[in-house]
């Protein structure tokens, strides 16, 4: 018995130092397909603009210059402007057959997915440890399984999420006077009925002018409103059942809550949206506070200029973004990936030791505070150590990697399953909330400028029944897309 018991103990040790000189053969392999005298050349397309250009341009240098020189790996990476020119890029370099496509390319999973199915992206599971990814942030990860089958066809290099920016020098006299606090700011529901005492407690300033209070709330993205908040209230427009199959959901009470708290305030006038951008919107004093990318700190005002005659300089502070009222706190998990075409093994691997190396701790750290892009591992979503990489950050850009790391490491981050439909689906919800707000606010304002009683106006849009066409049209568009 003792025998057998040794002898089992002396099989196990064998057996599991084959099953390591395996896993070491196999990273040996993978070293061996690289030469230093004959570099393999990578190509990189991203989206990234302005200082975070210069940060990656400034990172690729460096590996270029030291692992990539050792390796036998040269990176060239090249910027297509904008999310969207790089998928439009990517795409049309696929239909070609891959002829002149990047050997890695910034994608969310709607466009990962098109690759995918063409059977020309490549999965990097093989040259990652289960342990190396999981120091990753699990929904980073998750995200990159776009097929719900372990192969990991994104890889995450730096993400963001969505916070609050609210101008505190204008809401110290209104938040006295009307006694509002933050409080108020932790859910939809309370940031539209404070959207509303802000309206009238502005348009009392004013009392031989009626009807001109201003405006308290704008946001950025109102697809990431419609498809965090869907999820939040039980209802994502896009998921999958048990069986794998893709299923559609306009479910109406959802989207009454939706439309409730944004939509009506809109054309209240509680809410607005002037500039292309909320942060513009902020600097001429239209806004009192938004919602946006938390990788815009760096651009937030300082300043507010009305009627380009007068200025003065305003504080910020920055809050969570709300959650719908007696729900699961939900962030949007936004900030494309790194994805590889399929190719040669060399060149896989090339990519790969490129992806791991530019998101090492240090470096990841480094990236994220120059870029306002948030890290990408467990250990590093970590606000002290962001800190203490940029000591002297400015107090706007500390509280905002704050806010924003404490959204990502205490709630359920959420990003819509990629689909064949999913980017249309995406693009039809936020700009059918954002068209029917803007035009139908502008009706409003043009009929009570006409002499028409405003509540009366505000009833034929605001009303159930009001809801009732705005939902028939929603379902209609949404249809469309789904077929």
């Amino acid at each position: 018995m003792g025998f057998k018991k040794i002898t089992a103990a002396v099989l196990t040790v064998i057996f599991l130092g084959m099953a390591g000189c395996s896993g070491g053969s196999q990273m040996e392999q993978n070293e061996m397909l690289l030469d230093k005298d004959k570099p393999v050349t990578i190509t990189i397309w991203h989206y990234y603009n302005g200082v975070q250009q210069l940060s990656f341009d400034e990172m690729v240098q460096e590996f270029n210059d030291t692992v990539g020189m050792e390796k036998g790996i040269i990176v060239e990476a090249f910027s297509k402007n904008s999310v969207n020119e790089l998928a439009k890029s990517v795409m049309e370099t696929v239909d070609q057959g891959g002829k002149d496509a990047p050997d890695i390319f910034g994608t969310y999973a709607e466009t990962a997915y098109l690759v995918d199915e063409k059977g020309m992206l490549a999965d990097l599971s093989p040259y990652f440890t289960q342990e190396e990814l999981d120091e990753y942030v699990a929904a980073y990860i998750n995200e990159g399984d776009i097929g719900n089958d372990g192969r990991l066809m994104i890889f995450p290099a730096a993400k963001s999420t969505e916070v609050f920016v609210l101008n505190v020098t204008d809401w110290v006299d209104f938040a006295s006077s009307c006694g509002v606090t933050y409080d108020d700011l932790k859910t939809w529901e309370g940031l539209t009925a404070t959207a509303e005492k802000y309206y009238d407690f502005t348009d009392a300033q004013t009392p031989d002018v009626p009807n001109d209070g201003k405006a308290f709330f704008g946001r950025d993205s109102k697809g990431n409103y419609m498809v965090v908040g869907a999820k939040q209230l039980g209802h994502p427009f896009i998921s999958y059942n048990d069986n794998g199959e893709v299923e559609y959901s306009c479910d109406k009470d959802t989207l009454k809550r939706l439309w409730a708290n944004y939509y009506v305030p809109f054309v209240k006038g509680c809410f607005a949206s002037e500039s292309r951008f909320r942060s513009d919107d902020m600097r001429i004093g239209a806004i009192l506070g938004m919602v946006c990318s938390n990788t815009g700190a760096m651009y937030w005002p300082t300043e507010v200029t009305v009627d380009d005659s007068y200025t003065y300089q305003v504080d910020t502070v920055i809050l969570p973004v709300p959650d719908f009222m007696g729900t699961d706190s939900y962030a949007c998990q936004q900030g494309a990936g790194l994805s590889v075409m399929k190719s040669d093994a060399k060149t896989e691997y090339a990519c790969a030791v490129f992806l791991e190396w530019f998101t090492e701790d240090e470096r990841n750290l480094q990236f994220s505070v120059n870029s306002g892009y948030l890290p990408v591992k467990k250990d590093t979503n970590d606000f002290d150590k962001v800190l203490a990489t940029s000591p002297d950050m400015g107090s706007v850009m500390a509280d905002t990697f704050k806010t924003a790391i404490d959204e990502v490491n205490s709630r359920t981050l959420y990003t819509a399953p990629p689909s064949e439909k999913s980017a249309e689906i995406r693009d039809f919800v936020g700009s059918y909330l954002d068209d029917t707000s803007i035009s139908d606010a502008a009706t409003v304002k043009e009929r009570v400028a006409a002499g028409e009683e405003r509540s009366k106006v505000l009833e034929d849009y605001c009303s159930d029944s009001a809801f009732e066409t705005w939902y028939a049209g929603f379902v209609s568009g949404f249809e469309s897309i789904i077929g």
